[in-house]
């Protein structure tokens, strides 16, 4: 008989979809990954064709089992991991969407979160949700695919549509429509949720105008969400957590007072702060950082719109680079004595600042400015940024002790960035062995409750340090370099 003892992971992310098999020793066995099209169809709109995200999820979790000799036997469970708040909606019986899939990233919903801010409601909302009024949740966008898509309203008062943030719409893809549910994590994202009852809230249903009969069912991070026969034999899925709080989980930050940061599409910071929903008064989000056992912990999160994003654009729209890789390489070739900002507001800014109507800007340039600055100025625009989550998040937990931060995703790969990041902190940065912990930590969740991984204290153990990156850069050179950021980035503020 054969022994399954490895877990596949679906980590499916804004720009691509992977697929990445563990062993039991948390090794990385295989992997497959294939971008999709972005679509950007009026000024502030990103939108997805969900069968790109189902095909490409389908097709990386074929190759890399291919790839690796396995079969359905030897795998133990499923874990999805998925971009966060990412909308979707589509009809129960034919399984097909009724629009695109709106993108966290979208703005089209300003106006409306415009509106409903002035008629007083974003206090409430906050109290309830631990979010903001903003575009990038998942309300609005519902809102309006149902009021823009001819009949769709109509259909989901009489529950023939389901709505699901992407891992919700794998899981029913997975499940031949048999299991319409999500975890606490992406519910606590769609402005919907009451992350202190933990129930979908009808007060917020109706000030979004939302059918309940849409919505999924919630469940814990590590649950039976149902089994696919897509492989040839049944395996289980047992895991699902957001992307942010995969990493989370992934980090072994399971310790009040631990943080890390996600460098992808875009910048993602969690603290956690334990059984506490910490209210922020410093524009920071309160949320579930994962649900164990019924057990929720919870986390302040700051979110960077545009991080690595802002890489893919010295390559695709300026022309500058041919591979990610080669940005830190240029902005190591970078004349120190000019200060050259990018505020990368493409989408607007995030926390702290949730100006929806700022938009982007290359400050201070010179004659002399050329490609290595410009290159530079986007990887430091991260830096900078995250700082400016790290100064709220210190203010909203009121411990002023030094931080280590624990950091993974694409960007992370830059030993350059990397310590211009400790620079910029002025604080430790530790990077991983496995710094694609998004995946890691949904094959932790889908491993443990399969009872082929450790207990969060045995994952703990086991995690493991690729390189510690210390301040190197002179405290008055970095404070010059943060004011000058801090007058860049208010030339750019709308609110």
């Amino acid at each position: 008989m054969t022994m399954s003892n490895l877990i596949l992971a679906l980590d499916q992310g804004t720009t691509s979809s992977r697929s990445m098999l563990f062993n039991q020793n948390f090794n990385v066995c295989g992997q497959s990954q294939k971008e999709f099209t972005q679509h950007f169809p009026d000024s502030g709109w990103v939108e997805h064709d969900p069968m790109d995200i189902w095909r490409t999820t389908l097709e990386t979790s074929q190759e890399v089992m291919a790839n690796a000799g396995i079969t359905a036997s030897d795998i133990a469970a499923i874990g999805i991991t998925n971009q966060r708040e990412t909308t979707l909606i589509w009809d129960r019986k034919t399984g097909l969407p009724v629009y695109n899939a709106i993108v966290w990233q979208d703005r089209r919903t300003a106006a409306l979160c415009s509106e409903l801010k002035h008629l007083n409601h974003e206090t409430l909302v906050s109290e309830k949700t631990g979010l903001l009024l903003d575009p990038y949740f998942s309300a609005t966008k519902i809102a309006w695919i149902l009021d823009n898509t001819p009949g769709a309203r109509q259909s989901a008062e009489r529950g023939e549509l389901a709505f699901g943030t992407v891992d919700t719409w794998l899981l029913w893809n997975l499940t031949d429509g048999k299991s319409h549910a999500t975890d606490a994590t992406n519910a606590s994202r769609t402005l919907l949720y009451n992350i202190h009852s933990g129930q979908w809230d009808d007060y917020l249903l109706d000030l979004f105008n939302i059918p309940r009969q849409l919505l999924p069912d919630v469940k814990d991070s590590a649950a039976d969400f149902g089994s696919t026969q897509l492989f040839g034999k049944p395996i289980k899925i047992y895991g699902i957590a957001g992307d942010q709080h995969a990493a989370t989980i992934g980090q072994a930050c399971f310790e009040p007072g631990m943080m890390k940061s996600t460098y992808g599409t875009g910048c993602f910071a969690l603290l956690n702060t334990g059984t506490t929903a910490v209210k922020s008064n410093n524009r920071m989000l309160t949320t579930i950082a994962y649900q164990l056992e019924g057990k929720t912990t919870y986390a302040l999160e700051g979110s960077i719109f545009i991080a690595g994003a802002a890489v893919q654009w010295l390559r695709d729209g300026l022309g500058i680079i041919d591979s990610a890789k080669h940005s830190g390489e240029l902005a190591a070739q970078a004349d120190n004595h000019q200060q050259v900002y990018m505020i990368p507001a493409f989408t607007g800014l995030g926390a702290p600042w949730w100006d929806a109507d700022a938009r982007g800007a290359l400050i201070g340039l010179t004659r002399g400015t050329g490609p290595a600055e410009i290159s530079c100025a986007a990887l430091e625009s991260a830096c900078y940024q995250t700082l400016d989550l790290l100064n709220a998040m210190q203010a909203d937990w009121g411990d002023s002790a030094k931080v280590v931060l624990r950091v993974d995703g694409g960007m992370v790969a830059s030993d350059w960035t990397m310590q211009r990041l400790a620079d910029i902190l002025q604080t430790q940065v530790d990077r991983p062995v496995i710094a694609e912990t998004t995946a890691l930590g949904a094959a932790w969740l889908a491993g443990s409750k399969a009872g082929l991984w450790p207990d969060q204290a045995g994952f703990a153990k086991r995690w493991q340090l690729d390189k510690t990156f210390d301040k190197q850069m002179g405290k008055a050179e970095r404070d010059c370099k943060v004011a000058g950021w801090n007058i860049a980035i208010r030339r750019v503020l709308t609110n």
